[in-house]
């Protein structure tokens, strides 16, 4: 069944029973500010906002969306993108573009104009969902955004370029639009990258999307009266497809804005959430917080946490042995995955395999996995080589992108591109990444990019962008700089060259210093990953 029959099977079975609480730090409404304003004041004023709707209102709302795109004409197969930032509207438009047979496409957040615009035309989009937040984003290249698109504005005071959507779902029915859909139907395009930094649009079907709501459930044990908190944005793939475990087993998520440890603790508290899904930086300021004294467990309802997972970056043994100190009867598992495999669990420790932290896991459900040398073939157990999973949560293709579809899709195999080895009792462990993608956060930062900025500054000759170990983010990014001959330069001068860029992607570590480059001309990352990344810095604390 399509991902869609859960939500009307929830509102039909469990229709008065809270699907969703909202919970807002600092402010009053979550659509009359920013995130960054949500940022500031959380800590100090931690979440006085909260809002809840039932399942029932939750697939109503859906409804009114699914009908109200319908009579705006859009028709099954088309695209409808998603600009915004967690909030109660979110989940409902996204179901509400799967009701009307369209394929719903959500981008992320920190999109610039530029890769906003670029991945509406990739995507063919012909509906735009956004927030306030993305007001002069979109302003920038509106004339051709707006060409062919309806652009609906979520929140008050809309923008005369766009429509209103509390103005619009108003006039429409909140009875189901009727629209037959089954599993083979496509449901959602996601965006990852390269490189390069330009996204490719990733294909699924609702196959994909059912098969990531029971594969959740299954491997954490999903309850009906369990609770699940959700801190990462929802474009990402990570937080949407854990939250459909929620889905599958009609039970209670919470969408919380602010990462601050004390936060995270209350809403887990306040709400009697027993499964977290955290990043790796928020697990390690939850521990700083207790190590320092400032954050008593003792101050908070917790007994009913039973799991704390991680994903979207490698997880440090030396971080889940201490968080078992703090939380020793918590179950914990991390998941690996990728946008092309529908997020996270092609690989999953499980919650029974403690003792092997450090790995990835084994296959998750329904899924196979095999690790492969450059031709393609099997290479022995315990050798290194790239790891292929092949399950019924393959992407279909990059869409209009045939070319780089072949290169990754092989008779079902989705080749991933991290070297892996796996070890005599069947569990795997990442080793590098065949792409050299700096994994910051649980964000995604594309070297060649900062390169090609960097580049643009008068005083450097060349410059290499690589991660750098860090104890908190997982890794960071550093540029090593070589300067023009008879020329001088300085950290500062760099950073303040780099206030041009998006703050997630300014290098935290700037070394001047040559940078290697082989036979071929091409910049040889390894040497410089073993020079920096580990023999000398590994103990380095960065600022974060």
């Amino acid at each position: 069944m399509p991902v869609t029959d859960l939500l009307i099977r929830n509102a039909r079975e469990h229709g008065d029973e809270v699907a969703l609480v909202e919970l807002n730090p600092g402010m009053q409404d979550p659509r009359k500010v920013s995130f960054k304003e949500f940022e500031l004041v959380q800590q100090t004023q931690p979440h006085p906002f909260r809002h809840e709707i039932t399942w029932q209102v939750f697939n109503e709302k859906a409804n009114r969306v699914a009908n109200m795109l319908i009579a705006g004409g859009i028709e099954k197969g088309d695209r409808v993108a998603i600009l915004m930032f967690n909030c109660l509207e979110w989940l409902p438009i996204y179901f509400g573009i799967l009701k009307t047979g369209a394929i719903a496409v959500p981008f992320n957040f920190r999109y610039t104009s530029n890769e906003i615009s670029y991945c509406a035309d990739l995507a063919d989009v012909s509906a735009l969902f956004f927030g306030p937040e993305f007001v002069t984003r979109l302003q920038v290249n509106l004339d051709e955004l707006i060409l062919g698109r309806t652009l609906i504005y979520v929140g008050d005071n809309c923008p005369e370029f766009a429509q209103s959507y509390y103005q619009l779902v108003a006039d429409y029915p909140s009875s189901e639009p009727g629209i037959e859909l089954t599993n083979d139907d496509f449901g959602a395009i996601y965006f990852s990258s390269g490189t390069t930094g330009f996204p490719k649009a990733i294909l699924h079907k609702h196959l994909s999307l059912y098969q990531a709501a029971e594969m959740e459930a299954v491997h954490h044990h999903t309850g009906r009266g369990d609770c699940f908190l959700c801190i990462p944005p929802l474009y990402h793939t990570g937080a949407k497809f854990h939250w459909m475990g929620s889905l599958w087993t009609c039970s209670k998520a919470v969408l919380l804005k602010g990462t601050k440890p004390d936060v995270i603790l209350k809403a887990v508290s306040d709400e009697q959430c027993t499964i977290v899904w955290l990043l790796v930086p928020w697990a390690q300021d939850i521990l700083d917080a207790l190590d320092r004294g400032e954050l008593k467990i003792s101050d908070y309802k917790l007994d009913q946490w039973r799991l704390m997972h991680i994903g979207a970056q490698p997880v440090p043994p030396s971080l889940i042995r201490h968080w078992k100190d703090y939380f020793p009867e918590h179950q914990y598992d991390t998941n690996y995955g990728l946008s092309e495999s529908t997020g996270p669990g092609c690989v999953h420790l499980g919650l029974e395999n403690i003792g092997k932290v450090g790995a990835i896991g084994v296959p998750g459900y329904r899924w196979e996995c095999k690790i492969v040398d450059e031709n393609g073939v099997t290479v022995k157990q315990g050798e290194v080589g790239e790891l292929c999973v092949k399950g019924p949560g393959v992407m279909t293709e990059y869409y209009k992108n045939p070319e780089a579809t072949k290169e990754v899709l092989r008779d079902g195999w989705l080749f991933t591109g991290d070297m892996a080895r796996q070890d005599e009792e069947g569990f795997y462990y990442l080793v590098d990444r065949k792409k050299d993608v700096i994994v910051s956060g649980g964000e995604n930062i594309y070297p060649v990019e900062i390169e090609n900025f960097l580049e643009e500054y008068y005083k450097v000759k060349d410059v290499a962008v690589i991660g750098l170990p860090d104890k908190r983010l997982g890794e960071v990014t550093g540029a090593v700089i070589a300067v023009k001959d008879g020329m001088e330069c300085t950290e500062e001068e760099i950073n303040r060259f780099c206030t041009q860029l998006p703050r997630y992607k300014r290098p935290r570590v700037i070394i001047f210093a040559d940078v290697p480059r082989n036979a071929t001309g091409k910049i040889e990352k390894p040497a410089l990953r073993k020079r920096y990344g580990v023999e000398n810095l590994v103990e380095k604390e960065y600022k974060s």
